[in-house]
């Protein structure tokens, strides 16, 4: 995109009125950003949604200067800039009817045939809150798949790191302009982040982090991802908003069950209970309902002749030998396993390269 290009995109998206959605309506009907700006009232007027007040407002020329003092900003900083119809622009964000024109973005972030979750919860997150997602990220590892947050206390910061412990990409989503770090106290994390991932926004250097940014920058949290997960939440939080969103996007959603007792619970106990998100009990979960294959992420990762397995291990590896192909659920059942039990025990079979999963759930001794 040349200067002249996003010159006249911000200043398209400074002009009062016009959102994400009313500015694809009018780049789609002219084309680009400045031919809107040039473009007779009459030919403007004829896009649905387009009145003499929004009309007006297009004649203001003082966009032209505030576009002019963020462009200068955004070279001065060496911010990378994406337009919704890039091919770095996050693929699953493109396809949301609501995701911003623009996304403004710092660090090393590569997106390219990555598998992305996001990770959300609340701000109080709790011993069990921060062992399940130690252990969740830890088995996710050799998938190395992108963790995306939101850079808040709690749930947020606990999975960014974790992901920079394990060595995975991880991008951090902000509510404010990428000249500032919200909240002060995560600015020593900011330069880890951005040697393997960094960081994302909307919202410009004139931003502020306001209550209503905060619900504006989850629907990116849910919109770029192909699930999100909501580690622990009380019966109201940010998190549930984000996962409603990722419902209504048709992404998946996994919420961790705890005690119906336990405060920052309440909220992933009532998603599973209106059948808003799935179980998640353990990594093998998110690798089962998201059909990822393990056999083509696990690098160097063959079978061996002497492979150390544990009895419950062995039992079912004697099974599939046996049998072929067959269903988890079957395999639960002959082998007299609980699902939840059975779930952890193939992931670490398909770690140690002795089964693989088959589409249609199904697995196989190799």
């Amino acid at each position: 995109m040349t200067d002249q290009e996003l010159f006249y995109l911000l200043a398209l998206l400074k002009v009062d009125g016009v959102g994400d959605i009313m500015a694809k309506k009018l780049l789609t009907h002219c084309g680009n950003a400045e031919t809107v700006f040039k473009a007779k009232n009459t030919q403007i007027a004829a896009i649905d949604g387009v009145g003499s007040v929004l009309l007006k407002k297009l004649s203001d020329k003082s966009v032209f200067e505030k576009a002019n003092t963020e462009l200068e900003f955004i070279k001065a900083s060496g911010i990378d800039v994406s337009f919704f119809q890039d091919q770095n622009y996050p693929e699953r964000l493109k396809h949301c009817i609501d995701a911003p024109v623009l996304l403004f973005s710092a660090g090393n972030i590569n997106l390219k045939d990555k598998k992305i979750i996001s990770i959300v919860g609340t701000r109080q997150i709790t011993s069990y809150g921060t062992e399940f997602c130690r252990k969740l990220i830890e088995d996710l590892a050799p998938l190395d798949p992108v963790i995306v947050s939101g850079f808040a206390y709690g749930v947020d910061i606990v999975a960014h790191q974790l992901a920079m412990d394990f060595n995975l990409q991880t991008i951090g989503v902000l509510a404010h302009g990428l000249n500032q770090v919200y909240p002060k106290n995560h600015k020593k994390y900011m330069a880890r982040m951005e040697e393997n991932g960094g960081f994302i926004t909307e919202f410009w250097s004139s931003s502020n982090p306001d209550k209503e940014n905060f619900v504006r920058r989850n629907r990116i949290v849910a919109g770029m991802t192909e699930a999100t997960i909501v580690i622990e939440s009380a019966d109201k939080g940010g998190s549930l908003i984000t996962a409603n969103m990722a419902n209504e996007y048709n992404r998946d959603v996994f919420a961790v069950p705890g005690r119906v007792t336990d405060k920052y619970s309440q909220g992933c106990n009532d998603l599973i209970k209106t059948q808003k998100a799935n179980v998640l009990s353990s990594a093998a979960d998110l690798i089962y309902m998201l059909n990822w294959d393990l056999e083509k992420k696990v690098k160097n990762v063959q079978k061996q002749l002497f492979v150390d397995l544990e009895t419950d291990e062995q039992k079912v590896y004697d099974f599939l030998l046996k049998n072929g192909k067959e269903l988890l659920d079957s395999i639960a059942l002959e082998c007299e396993f609980p699902i939840y039990k059975m779930s952890g025990l193939l992931l670490n079979m398909e770690l140690k390269g002795v089964i693989r999963p088959l589409p249609g759930k199904l697995f196989e001794a190799i």
